[in-house]
């Protein structure tokens, strides 16, 4: 089924990498012309480059980069079809040593972020009589994590933001889908600074605490091994195809069974 997204034009945010990079990749290889933007030029260009996209270098907590970013799209390709909310950052720790700033900045680019880049990009996606909408949340949208309590929020926020739009959508006929995604444990460079923090992902652990992601994968996910973003990738271009054409307001997980504990 090759070609499952030809002639669409997509944007991924965070897609110099991980993720991002996975879905950029992936939605290029089915057909569609990829608008990747990052705060990384150099590896946004890179990833651009490689799947013969455009890369243009963007801050998602702006709104003003927003309006910028899709007027861009507009001048150059006349439309967007699918839109990636993916770019994301993790910052964990205790509740009581987290500091507001760093609540802030995690809501910021979280939260703004998926909000702006709804906001922002509809008015050409309905130009264009319709497309689909997928947000990056995570299993930690959906059940509690020690230490995680900030980004939980903020993914679960992305989650019901999501159904809400979704039902926006449908109810203005508008032909927009807004689905989104929860991957668990994958196998990028966001888990580099919440390893230490995380211990486990909320699974019964015992006193030892996991180092890694493939021992926090081992023991979180009933699987018992870390996920891909080739995996996450998968079930983007799913959500971004006329195979979901009757999918809206859904959460996709894709985390090796974590969330059925």
């Amino acid at each position: 089924m090759a070609g499952r997204v030809a002639g669409k034009v997509a944007l991924v945010t965070g897609g110099s990498s991980g993720i991002g990079r996975g879905c950029a990749e992936l939605l290029a290889s089915e057909g569609a012309t990829v608008v990747v933007t990052d705060l990384q030029d150099d590896k946004g260009q890179a990833v651009a480059a490689a799947i013969g996209g455009l890369y243009l270098h963007h801050d998602v907590t702006d709104e003003d980069a927003w309006a910028s970013i899709i007027a861009e799209i507009n001048k150059r390709l006349g439309r967007i079809d699918i839109l990636v909310n993916n770019a994301g950052i993790a910052i964990g720790g205790p509740v009581t040593d987290y500091s507001l700033a760093d609540w802030r900045k995690q809501q910021a680019v979280n939260v703004d972020g998926v909000f702006l880049g709804v906001k922002h990009s509809l008015s050409l996606m309905r130009k264009g009589g319709g497309g689909s909408i997928i947000n990056m949340s995570s299993v930690a949208g959906m059940k509690g994590s020690a230490n995680m309590s900030a980004y939980c929020a903020t993914k679960g926020a992305v989650r019901l933001f999501t159904k809400s739009i979704a039902m926006e959508c449908a109810a203005a006929g508008d032909g927009v889908r807004v689905n989104s995604v929860h991957p668990g444990i994958i196998d990028t460079p966001i888990w580099d600074g919440i390893t230490s923090t995380i211990g486990g992902a909320g699974a019964n652990d015992g006193p030892a605490r996991p180092t890694t992601v493939d021992d926090i994968a081992a023991l979180a996910a009933p699987l018992g091994f870390k996920g891909l973003p080739a995996d996450i990738a998968a079930g983007v271009l799913y959500l971004a195809s006329e195979e979901s054409r009757y999918v809206t307001g859904i959460e996709l997980v894709i985390d090796g069974g974590m969330i059925t504990r």
